[in-house]
């Protein structure tokens, strides 16, 4: 089979496999200096085991939604085959939702654990929130699996009782195939954008309101606080990750529209924003962790004085 690549086409795969490679290397960092953590400590804390599984859940999902772009863009018969689109459309699902969930987990331990309430529940839910934690992720895991079967099932069928293919040998080549099939599929998880986007501006909203409620009590007692100035700078940190999910949750919904999934310079900009966001958060997340960070400094550091002494 040959390749029918149109510029638009080797555009958008040219920005989008710089985007995936840039955003894997990034969360590659970030899972191999935790697994060397707990690998040295014998243990991960709670914020190091949602980071670990988020950084492997978003490298998964650049890794199978590259393959599935550039398969589509180039390759289009080999991807439309039995079993490569059902098994890409499930790894591609499961990653995904499990990438939205783990985010949610994280913003939600956030909340409860900086968040400052007299509510009994809160104050419970901060107290054990090291063994929920857990449970949490074995829930996000297990609702991003059974979503993935369910996506699979779907093209399985789609896949299988179309009337737009006829077979050659061993592949089955796709005379007009449509965007209708990918509605199907990603509708079902759905649900899984709506439920996690909501723990995600629930947390965020409980968490600004308790950080500036502290900040106005500082303020009465102190003009110039080196506290304060944390509050303030923790602040401005949960309100760009907010916009940023909140951003990135329209898109997500946008790409569920059929009538927007045409090849115009918009939805070309929502999926390069698509494929950016879970490196650039995976690095402002590397960067707000001194460990992560100083990890960080020292490779590239590293690498600099090799290349000067080339």
């Amino acid at each position: 089979q040959q390749s029918n690549v149109t510029s638009y086409g080797a555009t958008a795969l040219a920005i989008i496999t710089l985007e995936a490679f840039a955003g894997m290397w990034i969360n590659a960092f970030l899972v191999c200096v935790l697994c060397i953590a707990w690998v040295k400590k014998k243990s991960l804390n709670s914020n190091e085991k949602i980071l670990l599984l988020l950084g492997c859940s978003r490298f998964w999902y650049l890794c199978f939604s590259w393959a599935y772009c550039s398969l589509s863009i180039t390759f289009a018969n080999y991807l439309f085959v039995h079993p490569t689109f059902q098994l890409t459309i499930f790894f591609q699902s499961f990653s995904n939702c499990s990438n939205l969930w783990f985010s949610a987990c994280l913003c939600v331990f956030y909340c409860i654990k900086i968040a400052n309430f007299r509510n009994s529940c809160f104050i419970y839910l901060k107290v054990k929130i090291d063994r929920i934690v857990p449970w949490l992720l074995l829930g996000s895991v297990l609702s991003a699996l059974a979503i993935g079967i369910i996506s699979y099932d779907f093209a399985d069928q789609k896949l299988s009782n179309s009337h737009n293919y006829t077979r050659q040998g061993n592949f089955l080549k796709l005379s007009n195939i449509t965007d209708e099939p990918f509605f199907h599929v990603y509708f079902i998880y759905g649900f899984g954008f709506v439920t996690s986007f909501t723990a995600v501006i629930i947390s965020a909203l409980l968490l600004l309101f308790s950080l500036w409620r502290h900040k106005c009590k500082m303020q009465k007692n102190t003009m110039n606080n080196p506290s304060m100035d944390a509050h303030i700078r923790a602040m401005k940190s949960v309100l760009s990750f907010f916009i940023m999910y909140s951003i990135n949750f329209a898109f997500l919904t946008l790409t569920l529209i059929p009538s927007t999934r045409e090849k115009n310079p918009m939805m070309f900009l929502v999926y390069i924003f698509l494929y950016a966001f879970p490196g650039f958060h995976s690095l402002i997340l590397i960067l707000s962790n001194p460990k992560l960070k100083n990890t960080l400094i020292r490779i590239l550091s590293c690498v600099k004085c090799k290349i000067c002494m080339r």
